[in-house]
């Protein structure tokens, strides 16, 4: 393969992946006009547009979609070979690229990066903080952990790393002065806080059933419901993840404990089609170490 076009695969790559031929520029440390120029030589010698752009926004073509995929597994595999042949000695490089919810990600994985960093210096991790999913090819996402009851996408390759459960909790101080909370149908007295991003965001499924609930309050944030829940502005249902430590603490004290709620297992998610590069594998190794045989959390 000529190295100009193995270069302007790896720009493109970037440019797919960043969504910007600035940004892609930036990342690179090379021109705008660089990048320009090595598209244009990739379109010109596939016959084919890769890219639609205008002065504001770019978006692959469904060639240049197809395009990125294969030439994110050739330039992973172009890694690998090169790991292989410098030997058993040679430290494992290069970027990975983690896509996690926010508060799972603040909570659990960011400590983990840093002790992983710590062991892999020529490693480089590019971590998105994100509860909505993103499509892993188009943002060259090599991981996506994802805390799900089932997954929808699956063509996904899928990880199960552990489960984890919801918890519906209040504050010491809004209990204090609220209606007693026995079973789930009192709920509906109250001013539940609710997740807008659950399929369902005003029906907590508790026990064997479910209870429709409703407050003056509703965010795309677990960590915000967490925040208003520890100034005692309602009743919240969060990951245990999340409020096991305020629990523990006695700033938030669990509430149903009888009627539990389905678990959920967080995912850890890879494009299709796409072997692990060692570099991925190293990061799984050790999150499924840093989570613990039982997670911390349960």
């Amino acid at each position: 393969m000529a190295t100009d076009k193995l270069v302007a695969m790896k720009i493109f790559r970037r440019v797919a992946e960043l969504g910007s031929f600035t940004r892609a520029a930036d990342d690179l440390d090379i021109t705008a006009a660089t990048v320009s120029k090595h598209i244009a030589f990739l379109e010109r010698d596939l016959d084919t547009r890769l890219i639609n752009r205008t002065t504001r926004r770019m978006n692959l073509t469904g060639a240049g979609l197809a395009f990125l995929q294969r030439t994110q597994a050739l330039l992973d595999d172009l890694d690998e070979a090169e790991l292989e042949a410098r030997g058993l000695q040679a430290e494992p490089r290069g970027t990975i690229r983690l896509n996690v919810p926010m508060s799972f990600g603040l909570t659990h994985i960011t400590e983990a990066i840093d002790s992983f960093l710590r062991d892999y210096p020529e490693i480089d991790i590019d971590l998105q903080l994100s509860d909505r999913m993103v499509d892993l090819v188009e943002q060259g996402v090599d991981i996506a952990i994802r805390v799900r009851s089932s997954l929808a996408d699956s063509t996904l390759m899928a990880r199960p790393l552990r489960t984890s459960r919801n918890i519906v909790c209040a504050s010491p101080d809004y209990l204090k002065n609220a209606p007693e909370i026995l079973g789930p149908e009192d709920l509906t007295r109250h001013n539940c806080l609710t997740f807008s991003l659950h399929d369902r965001p005003g029906v907590w499924e508790l026990g064997d059933g479910e209870v429709r609930v409703s407050g003056n309050y509703r965010t795309d944030s677990s960590l915000a419901i967490r925040q208003s829940l520890l100034r005692g502005a309602g009743v919240g249902l969060l990951p245990r993840f999340l409020v096991q430590g305020d629990i523990e603490k006695g700033v938030l004290v669990p509430l149903l404990t009888n009627f539990p709620p389905k678990p959920y297992t967080v995912f850890a998610l890879f494009p299709p089609g796409r072997k692990q590069p060692t570099k991925v594998r190293l990061l799984l190794d050790h999150l499924d170490q840093h989570l613990g045989e039982k997670p911390y959390w349960e």
